[in-house]
């Protein structure tokens, strides 16, 4: 993640993640197709730059937040959750998209043209194999999120984007042929390729989806599944493949970072928020990529999913417990201080060196150590620290249930020093 991105052991800096207004005439928006809103896309070329994520903002967003809530909760109760961030089941206000209702925008030039890509439509027995229904609590952030997952293997490999899960502390996922709601935990994730895996607590017997093992065409038949507007219910929406080569870039925003996705399947079908992670189909119904991000603003929808064959290729190595650069197995270490966006002081100076705080979470390794709003750490295990983002390199090399010593300097002046144990932190 980028230096002003939530990290291993450092929770989201406040005030992250607003929507920026699209100028009138400005070409058509795009977005990751979830619960999170996504701001603006620009084209440049063949490639396409994305605003990164959002709190979705529909009016039935809060409510709907709070049931999600709900299901986590019981889902992660069930499975013996026993710490705060396991199931956070505070009924909060979720977070909204600055500018954002739910509802259409007139741009005031006379009659909208029809869409031409068929409206999606709820998706039949068939399609529901093999699909999940993921709804997470980003207890961090007070907030909420949803979106889609494949049902990999029968005792409960989810695949799914890694941006759906992104910033979680609890996840409940419900299988769309039975309605079966199980707790699911993070196996691992591939942030750059948003790609992660999920294992569901105690299932079995499962029916997966069917992956497909022949070459697409451009101009070949699809539909796209997915828990279309975090609504809890799958919809289908047919279309076609327009391009087999395609890139995204998304640029990074609260807690998910920039990255570039090459070679993604373009198709044009009405695909909509809360489709992320879900299956795209061929005409007999396997499944040929990952819905992983859509177009906003225009009269028919673009839509881009990581060919299946990729993300399979780094599901393996996940389930492999293979950790490298690109890949992260399980959940950081978290010691729960907030960083700010920049470090400037009034005046244009650059800060004293050392990471200054910006907040402390409640309950986390930091709260109890004594480390407060406007302390400045300065050495972790005797490692100086000379800004926020050696901080976040050097948690990262720490796994939860490990101790080290920090050092800091209060707000007073003072000079201290703690031992914590760092904690499991959100999936990231």
């Amino acid at each position: 993640m980028d230096s002003e991105q939530g990290a291993a052991g450092v929770a989201p800096s406040t005030g992250e993640g607003q929507a920026s207004a699209t100028p009138a005439g400005a070409a058509p928006q795009t977005r990751r197709p979830w619960y999170r809103r996504r701001g603006p896309q620009v084209g440049i070329g063949s490639t396409l730059v994305v605003a990164g994520a959002l709190a979705f903002g529909l009016p039935a967003a809060a409510n709907a937040g709070a049931a999600a809530a709900h299901r986590v909760a019981q889902a992660a109760a069930a499975a013996g959750a026993a710490t705060a961030q396991d199931a956070w089941t505070d009924q909060r206000t979720y977070r909204g998209a600055p500018g954002w209702d739910g509802a259409p925008t007139d741009s005031g030039t006379g009659t909208e043209p029809e869409a031409t890509t068929p409206e999606a439509t709820a998706a039949t027995t068939d399609e529901s194999v093999g699909v999940a229904i993921i709804e997470t609590v980003l207890g961090y952030q007070e907030a909420a999120a949803a979106g889609t997952g494949i049902v990999l293997t029968s005792d409960g490999l989810i695949l799914t984007n890694n941006h759906v899960i992104d910033g979680s502390t609890a996840i409940a996922v419900t299988l769309a042929d039975t309605g079966e709601t199980y707790a699911a935990t993070v196996v691992g994730t591939a942030p750059s390729e948003d790609v992660a895996v999920l294992q569901l607590e105690d299932a079995s017997g499962l029916r997966a989806a069917t992956i497909d093992d022949d070459a697409e065409a451009v101009g070949d038949a699809i539909t796209a599944v997915g828990n279309a507007e975090g609504g809890g219910v799958l919809l289908a929406a047919d279309g076609q493949i327009t391009d087999l080569e395609s890139s995204v870039t998304t640029a990074a925003s609260g807690t998910t970072a920039a990255e570039t996705l090459d070679g993604m399947i373009e198709i044009a079908a009405d695909v909509v928020s809360g489709d992320s992670g879900g299956p795209v189909l061929d005409a007999g119904g396997e499944v040929i990529g990952v819905t992983t991000a859509a177009s906003s603003g225009s009269v028919d929808t673009t839509a881009y999913a990581i060919p299946i064959e990729d993300a399979l290729a780094l599901a393996d190595q996940i389930i492999a417990g293979t950790d490298t650069a690109e890949i992260t197995i399980g959940y950081p270490a978290f010691l729960g201080v907030q960083l700010p966006a920049q470090t400037t002081v009034p005046g244009g100076t650059t800060a004293a060196a050392g990471a200054l705080i910006a907040g402390v979470v409640a309950g986390t390794p930091a709260a109890e150590a004594g480390i407060g709003q406007g302390d400045t750490i300065t050495a972790v295990d005797g490692q100086a620290v000379a800004d926020g983002q050696a901080l976040r390199d050097l948690l990262a090399g720490y796994a939860p249930g490990e101790q080290l010593t920090i050092e800091w300097i209060d707000a007073s002046g003072a000079a201290q020093s703690a031992t914590v144990t760092l904690i499991q932190g959100a999936a990231d």
